[in-house]
């Protein structure tokens, strides 16, 4: 019998893309709360305990509600939301973290998607701690630009409608100047830094795609790496396959800019080791659509894992 799969929050623009990701799929029966019934809490609680798995794009405390009615029921759980990605008891959605990491995504109950900007910045940052060559305290600082659709209905509405009171007519937006973003707990947590990084997200006028800048001084990593050392160990640490791949030193070199949108459409990063070596400067960069593997995509990636597709 083919594993239910329930959609908690389908309208939304993760849970409309997970859909149509889904859709045409034959092992899976999708099913889907009739619209006029999406306020209805003992329908919407029905659904989620008669699932095989429930996709939660949903706010946090509203995906926390979702858990705690069918947990009990055996129902798995795959969380788009912030709510669980710091939590210890829920496997941490990202595949290609480390060895092992996606069979305990297979084997779980309670699975957390990562954020967009935290795929690409944990990662750069994860491998490097891991290989001992970024130091905990290092003062890590992220730099990042994301389509405009990560932002939601309101901010897709207000970016595509020039006839909006509140249409935003800039090219380009930096944002989260307090430096109080919700992925930063997520990105300390899965790269074991210690030091809070300084994390800059921006929009761009495009609707989706993303660039994660991470720059590194190499006199301040242990033992002074070379670049060519530090694209070693991205290299190595994802030789094992998935989804993250890391772009040689050759043809980073040859670049002359990076496209945010050149993975758009796909559940695929590129990782870049940028700079010139002697210099004691490198920028790493992580590529990737934020609705692709920095959403949905790694949605349905999880998915498959916890049924074994």
């Amino acid at each position: 019998m083919a594993p239910k799969i329930f959609i908690d929050g389908e309208h939304g623009t993760t849970g409309l893309q997970i859909v149509s990701r889904l859709q045409d799929r034959t092992d899976i029966e999708l099913m889907s709360m009739p619209a006029e019934q999406r306020r209805d809490a003992d329908v919407r609680t029905k659904f989620l305990r008669e699932a095989d798995i429930a996709i939660l794009c949903l706010p946090d405390d509203a995906a926390r509600e979702s858990v705690a009615l069918a947990a009990d029921a055996g129902t798995r759980f795959i969380d788009a939301s912030t709510a669980h990605r710091s939590n210890p008891d829920w496997a941490y959605g990202f595949a290609e973290l480390s060895p092992g990491q996606a069979d305990r995504i297979a084997a779980a109950q309670f699975v957390s998607n990562p954020g967009c900007y935290s795929t690409g910045a944990i990662a750069l940052i994860a491998p490097l701690v891991a290989a001992g060559l970024l130091p905990t305290d290092y003062p890590v600082t992220i730099n990042a630009v994301s389509g405009y659709s990560g932002g939601g209905k309101q901010l897709i509405a207000q970016m595509e409608d020039g006839s909006r009171d509140d249409a935003i007519g800039a090219a380009y937006f930096a944002y989260a100047l307090t430096l109080a973003h919700k992925h930063v707990p997520e990105i300390m947590t899965h790269t074991a830094i210690e030091r809070r990084p300084i994390f800059t997200p921006a929009v761009g006028r495009f609707a989706q795609g993303m660039l994660v800048n991470v720059p590194l001084h190499l006199e301040l990593m242990t033992g002074n790496p070379s670049m060519a050392e530090v694209h070693s160990a991205l290299e190595t640490h994802y030789s094992q396959g998935g989804a993250v791949s890391v772009v040689s030193l050759a043809d980073s070199a040859g670049l002359a800019r990076l496209d945010p949108e050149e993975l758009v459409g796909t559940n695929n990063m590129k990782l870049y080791v940028c700079g010139v070596e002697g210099t004691g400067q490198v920028n790493l960069v992580a590529s990737l659509d934020n609705l692709g593997k920095g959403a949905s995509g790694a949605a349905v990636q999880n998915l498959d894992l916890m049924i074994g597709a």
